[in-house]
């Protein structure tokens, strides 16, 4: 998953932080989205803005926790069919809709039918072509959908094509949330949902105001409104956390190193993983990458730990695999490749290179990428491979990856959901080549059959076994320069309770966060009842 990078950009320190202006005020208001989103309809969820959004008003079967475990929602339990290939969720009853319309089973029926038509134009309902003849609907090849049925109002099932362990941690994805059976007109910018929240206001490009939905069945938001604001310009959003205007901020790339010298700044900072891998793909079938030690030599010609501390303020924890350390499957065990330019050169001796080779680094023009790619490009040359950085807009950049025109692409992955898989699979499986995310044109039929085991696996603790193993495989093959796995630094004000910063982008429904203001409001209105 691609995401704005913008945060990334250095930004000009402001003073010191922590303003007044909330203690007295009883409305959450969120910084983190710097443009509108796309709308407010499940079915157009496509981006971060959006599927934040989308879970505030919105439940699907499923939905993660801010610390990405996956919990029912709509959904109580689930059965699994010994064959692996029949879910069989109940439904919670005794829900509503915010305009007071039951929740039903044909409504889930309904939503991941619009989700995947074609005439809807949603552009992201992956998530649910693991269902039988889901994919073949959105392509306009079928005119029903045979993996989906509700038996009863309380009941659905669904088949899969496959086996597909992870299934569950799909549907907890805004894409595949609950509508009403019949959309309205302008459903995208009045929704209705059965989500913990419901839409006040939406002034676009500036902020959405949401109010708690009464009738929700998890029990009614703790917070009197909450507000995100969308903040185009990282520094405009430091400012407004600085006067109090916002409770939460996501650090700019700029400003880390400032916050965290500060004394006073540092007591409101709160760190998470943010699933995304930074890397070099390593295009391994051009001329000697196709060699594994080659590849392995550009792992050792880079001072990784430098580059982070130098580039991104220390954020970034090195990658010894494509599993992050906190996601299960991941040996935290494993030391990743130290920088050492002699065993660099020692490997590309053996391969038949003693006079080094010449190679072309593809970038993006996103200044971030600019120079980490000037800082690979003068690691690598003390190791005898010459460099030659080629920058291109993003899209160019990545279409020629895709194509396999690159010998290496600096390129990040935002995790999708909160699994191993999700990092495994589209990055390296054979099945992925090119245009499905594995621009290094990874192939082994090892690494391969371990994935495709897991993703079938329903056993917990078989398939963590089986991503380590698999991780293992494609680190020793190193078909990529493993970078790091960046963590998100947040400022949170110090009024804020109950807020914890979520590991997945939909994983904070706000739902227990508050005000002391509006806590001590209500302690005292308590106290005054006869």
């Amino acid at each position: 998953m691609r995401r704005s990078l913008a945060l990334l950009l250095p930004f000009l320190a402001i003073g010191c932080g922590g303003g007044g202006g909330g203690t007295e005020r009883r409305t959450l208001v969120d910084s983190r989205d710097n443009y509108d989103p796309r709308s407010l309809d499940p079915a157009l969820s496509t981006d971060v803005p959006t599927g934040r959004a989308v879970a505030y008003l919105f439940d699907g079967l499923t939905r993660f926790t801010p610390d990405a475990r996956v919990i029912p929602a709509l959904a109580t339990s689930w059965e699994t069919s010994p064959d692996g290939l029949t879910y069989t969720f109940h439904l919670r009853r005794g829900v509503t809709f915010t305009d007071g319309t039951p929740f039903v089973a044909r409504q889930v029926l309904a939503s991941w039918q619009r989700v995947l038509d074609p005439k809807v134009r949603g552009g992201r309902g992956w998530p649910l072509y693991p269902v039988l003849g889901a994919k073949e609907y959105a392509d306009g090849k079928s005119t029903t959908l045979q993996g989906l049925s509700a038996p009863n109002d309380s009941t659905v099932v669904v088949v899969l094509k496959e086996p597909f362990a992870i299934f569950p941690k799909l549907l907890a994805m805004p894409v595949a949330s609950v509508a009403p059976e019949r959309v309205p007109e302008g459903f995208g910018e009045h929704p209705i949902g059965t989500g913990p929240w419901k839409l006040v206001e939406w002034k676009h490009d500036d902020y959405l105001l949401f109010a708690p939905n009464e009738r929700y069945w998890g029990g009614r938001p703790r917070a009197d409104s909450l507000k995100a604001r969308i903040i185009a310009e990282p520094s405009t959003a430091v400012a407004e956390f600085q006067s109090g205007n916002v409770d939460v901020l996501q650090i700019p790339q700029g400003e880390i190193a400032d916050w965290q010298e500060d004394t006073e700044r540092r007591k409101l900072l709160a760190s998470t993983p943010s699933l995304e891998l930074v890397y070099v793909a390593i295009n391994t079938t051009r001329g000697p990458l196709a060699d594994v030690r080659v590849r392995q030599a550009l792992n050792y010609a880079v001072d990784r730990r430098r580059i982070v501390r130098n580039l991104i303020a220390g954020r970034g924890e090195l990658a010894a695999g494509v599993i992050p350390s906190s996601l299960p499957g991941s040996d935290k065990a494993r030391v990743g490749f130290a920088f050492d330019t002699t065993r660099a050169r020692q490997l590309l001796r053996e391969a038949g290179y003693p006079n080094g080779i010449d190679l072309e680094l593809w970038t993006s023009t996103n200044p971030i990428y600019v120079r980490i790619a000037e800082t690979l490009q003068a690691y690598l040359k003390l190791s005898g491979v010459r460099v030659k950085v080629v920058q291109r807009e993003s899209a160019a950049a990545r279409e020629a990856a895709r194509k396999g025109r690159a010998d290496l692409f600096i390129k990040d992955w935002y995790a999708d959901y909160p699994d191993a898989e999700n990092f495994l699979y589209p990055l390296l499986h054979s099945a992925n080549k090119g245009v499905g995310g594995n621009v290094s044109f990874y192939a082994n039929a090892q690494f391969d059959s371990l994935v495709t085991l897991a993703r079938r696996e329903p056993d917990e603790a078989k398939r963590i076994a089986l991503y380590t193993q698999a991780d293992q495989i494609a680190f020793r093959d190193a078909p990529m320069i493993f970078l790091w796995f960046y963590s998100e630094l947040y400022a949170v004000q110090p009024w804020l309770r109950g807020f914890q910063p979520p590991v997945i982008f939909n994983g904070q429904p706000w739902t227990t966060v508050t005000t002391t203001a509006a806590t001590n409001g209500k302690l005292a209105s308590r106290q005054e009842q006869p």
